[in-house]
């Protein structure tokens, strides 16, 4: 939970970033350099080998020296499941960026988004104990957090034993025990539809900013056009 928290959180400090180049994409746009698609692409393309590279060799550094399973099938996972997080809030971001052009309230903005999101993964709250509906049946199934978390925790936690100190029952508990009565993990499916389901989500990101963009560009004619004073014709 820290790891994913901590570093998509610190994410909204690259919002500045993001503001200049919608500046830049909006400059060129308009001279027909090329379209929100192309745009879209580009930055998807471009940013994964640095994202990458970013969040892959830290995670070289500390994975194992924190004593988790050593597998690389569970290194690739747990790697794997991070770097789509970042794709998906850096995602997020720019969906925020196109809304919100000044940057400082760009920052409040996402960081609100991540605050209500990180709420709802089911860390703080376990799933039952949140607050229901709204919490519980939409904002839950919303938050990125809560396939990132239980991700995690099938990676960490299946295929292991645990000893069990509850009086009257087997003397071990299995990690898929402990994830069901414990976390309130959904077993039934696994870790890498976690991974499937944040990729589909950075897609629903991509395809909001494209929206937005599209909505904007035909919604900002009709209020200029509303909102002009027509001129005053003198006698």
């Amino acid at each position: 939970m820290f790891v994913a928290a901590f570093l998509t959180f610190m994410a909204t400090g690259g919002f500045p970033s993001f503001v200049e180049d919608m500046k830049v994409f909006g400059r060129e746009r308009l001279n027909k350099h090329y379209g929100v698609r192309a745009f879209i692409v580009g930055n998807t393309i471009s940013s994964i080998p640095y994202l990458f590279m970013i969040y892959l060799i830290p995670r070289v550094i500390a994975y194992y020296l924190v004593g988790l399973q050593k597998s690389l099938g569970h290194f690739a996972n747990f790697v794997i499941l991070l770097f789509t997080t970042m794709i998906l809030v850096e995602s997020l971001m720019m969906t925020v960026a196109s809304i919100v052009p000044d940057f400082l309230r760009g920052i409040i903005m996402g960081a609100d988004i991540q605050g209500v999101i990180m709420l709802n993964g089911g860390f703080f709250r376990l799933p039952n104990d949140l607050l229901k509906p709204f919490c519980r049946y939409v904002m839950y199934y919303i938050a990125f957090h809560k396939h990132v978390n239980q991700g995690f925790y099938k990676n960490e936690f299946e295929g292991l034993s645990f000893p069990n100190n509850q009086a009257g029952g087997s003397p071990t508990s299995t990690g898929d025990e402990v994830l069901r009565s414990f976390w309130q993990v959904e077993m039934g499916y696994s870790k890498w539809v976690d991974v499937g389901i944040l990729f589909g989500m950075v897609d629903i990101c991509r395809l909001l900013f494209w929206g937005i963009i599209n909505i904007v560009d035909k919604v900002k004619p009709l209020i200029k056009s509303y909102m002009a004073v027509p001129p005053k014709h003198s006698s």
